[in-house]
């Protein structure tokens, strides 16, 4: 039993668009290019002192630098807030701790870190304390209340540790992390929901759901492509090359919109009513290298759902179970646990030549992994647990979940319109 006074102190990011005028929004522009700069001009002294020294600078040390080179070197930095130029010291700090840690895992081929350009965008800074939140606006430290499109989204009067404000296609945006308290879970009753991803349809679960592929870049995909064509013709740097630009950005950025919140609703939705999640363990990375399905793969973003269920059955009192990678679900049996080792990809129907069950490939798979995930007994509140290829399943269990599903087609359709 846990105790009434007994809370738990998580991190939250809230991230709503601004509603600026012109004036906030030169000024937001001013804080992203100094916090660029800033953080560029860190990692060229981190560059030159290693090789001059051989030992790596620290963050104190480069902040003591920049307030003594600030008054002579650059006066103009002066205009910005100083908290925007240490958090920018602070995320390069953390790059490069990144990067070493890498380096102990054995990858030293990526994660050093690179210098930030206009060319990749307007970019965004960060900033910290004297950050308040009212009923549609926030107040950031030496740039003043900001007005919020979305009111209430925010909770006003949170004690907010960070906050982050981005550009995205012309749209700014607000991160705000905020400490909030919640208990922990008592235990964790309940069944486990095994879902299985797919192209043809986006996710089948054990239950008989079914959430059809919205595919949003292959309905846009011919606009796409147009637009693309377009900005390719155009001079680099004229008029009509910028204004190009923005229109296919504002596509790329309609697209991951939708796909954003299809899968926000879709994860809400499950960890709701099912708090204890079992999928597979994909490589999302290693797929993509199929160029006949790298386009598709990409479009589902099973990455990014798998990441919202993490946290979002966490904070229902569950937890996600990712089955390891070599776990033959589509293979094996949901009622009498036989692997059949012939199934093809083209094989939308699995049927046992042991038992005679018939039955859909993506809903025998979804039923196995919530089945084993069921048997191992390895969630835990809080916790994300690994399945082993090897875990045996339980029979009798096994048994009472796949009696629902003895029709050839059992599974039930639930379409999800996002317009």
């Amino acid at each position: 039993m846990i105790h009434e006074d007994y809370f738990l102190n998580i991190i939250r990011g809230y991230k709503t668009e601004l509603d600026l005028t012109n004036e906030q929004r030169t000024l937001m522009i001013r804080y992203a290019a100094t916090s660029r700069f800033v953080y560029n001009w860190g990692l060229r002294r981190r560059i030159d002192h290693y090789k001059a020294t051989g030992k790596a600078l620290s963050y104190f040390d480069q902040i003591n630098q920049f307030s003594a080179d600030r008054d002579v070197l650059f006066p103009w930095a002066n205009d910005v807030s100083s908290k925007v130029a240490m958090c920018a010291l602070e995320s390069l700090d953390k790059a490069f701790k990144n990067f070493f840690r890498r380096r102990k895992k054995g990858d030293v081929q990526k994660g050093f870190p690179k210098f930030k350009s206009r060319k990749d965008g307007i970019g965004s800074f960060r900033t910290r304390e004297s950050i308040h939140v009212d009923e549609g606006r926030i107040k950031l430290s030496c740039i003043g209340w900001l007005r919020l499109k979305e009111k209430g989204y925010i909770p006003p009067g949170a004690i907010v540790k960070f906050a982050t404000v981005s550009e995205v296609a012309g749209h700014w945006f607000v991160s705000a992390q905020i400490e909030t308290e919640t208990s922990p879970c008592e235990n964790q009753a309940g069944d486990v929901l095994g879902i299985d991803l797919g192209l043809s349809r986006f996710a089948t679960c054990s239950d008989g759901t079914v959430f059809e592929h919205p595919k949003f870049l292959g309905r846009l995909l011919a606009k796409l492509k147009r637009l693309s064509r377009a900005f390719s013709r155009k001079i680099k740097g004229s008029a009509n090359w910028q204004k190009a630009k923005r229109l296919l950005a504002r596509l790329h950025y309609k697209i991951t919109c939708q796909r954003r919140d299809f899968l926000h609703k879709i994860s809400s939705l499950i960890s709701k009513y099912h708090p204890n999640v079992a999928v597979e363990d994909l490589t999302v990375r290693g797929m993509m290298k199929n160029r006949h399905l790298s386009r598709a793969i990409s479009d589902s973003g099973w990455g990014e759902f798998v990441r919202q269920l993490g946290y979002k059955c966490r904070w229902a009192g569950g937890s996600l179970v990712k089955a390891d990678r070599f776990f033959p679900s589509s293979k094996r049996c949901s009622r009498c646990g036989e692997i059949k080792k012939d199934l093809k990809l083209s094989d939308r129907t699995y049927s046992c030549p042991i038992c005679g069950l018939v039955i859909d490939r993506d809903l025998n798979a979804a039923i196995n992994l919530a089945s084993t995930a069921r048997s191992a007994e390895t969630y835990a509140c809080g916790e994300d647990g690994l399945l082993d290829s090897s875990s045996k399943q339980e029979p009798n269990r096994v048994e009472e979940i796949t009696h629902r599903y003895r029709i050839p087609d059992p599974v039930t359709f639930l379409r999800l319109v996002v317009e």
